[in-house]
């Protein structure tokens, strides 16, 4: 097969970004980790003094906003108009506000048409990140949904904060009744 797109799915802490890099790796594949970009434009969003609950001035900066985003597996990195931000969106800053700024329909519009650019121009891909099988890349050779038990989460990403695996447990719980009430109110939209 010459060309290919692999979609991983699955919630935050569930091991998407370990197996997605390492699977693109052993393929020889390319590699986009889609939450990076989202955080990348949370960094731009607090950098700006922003407020990330305001959604008109959000989806401002995410079109503003020039993304660069490697796509080796090996060196997966993100710059934000040619500043790099690799550490600066895992910091606790950014983790506490993606969510709101991940949830504003202009930002998912233009990151999305970004990811199936990134995904067109590329001949083999592993994409990684939420709502990828479904959404960015609906047409992809194999989707996978990567999961993990809570306790297995809150560990997983606790370890890579440094931070107190309850509080951890405390906020993907948040972040789980989150896409929870995405999904139900998705699901009442259609009725």
């Amino acid at each position: 097969m010459d060309r290919f797109v692999v979609a991983v799915d699955g919630p935050s802490g569930s091991g998407k970004s370990t197996v997605s890099r390492r699977l693109a790796g052993a393929l020889g594949a390319r590699y986009l980790d889609t939450g990076a970009m989202y955080r990348a434009v949370t960094w731009a969003v607090l950098r700006a003094g922003i407020d990330p609950y305001d959604a008109d001035a959000v989806a401002k900066v995410a079109g503003d906003v020039r993304l660069t985003i490697a796509v080796d597996p090996d060196r997966p990195a993100v710059s934000v108009d040619g500043t790099p931000v690799d550490r600066e969106i895992r910091g606790p800053e950014v983790t506490a506000a993606v969510s709101a700024v991940a949830a504003v329909p202009a930002v998912r519009r233009i990151l999305v048409a970004q990811q199936r650019q990134i995904i067109a121009d590329a001949d083999r891909i592993v994409v990684e990140g939420r709502d990828i099988g479904g959404v960015v890349a609906p047409d992809a050779e194999l989707k996978v949904y990567l999961t993990a038990s809570s306790a297995a989460r809150a560990h997983r990403r606790s370890a890579e904060q440094a931070a107190d695996p309850r509080a951890t447990a405390a906020e993907l719980a948040r972040r789980v009744d989150e896409v929870v009430a995405r999904l139900l109110a998705l699901v009442g939209a259609g009725r």
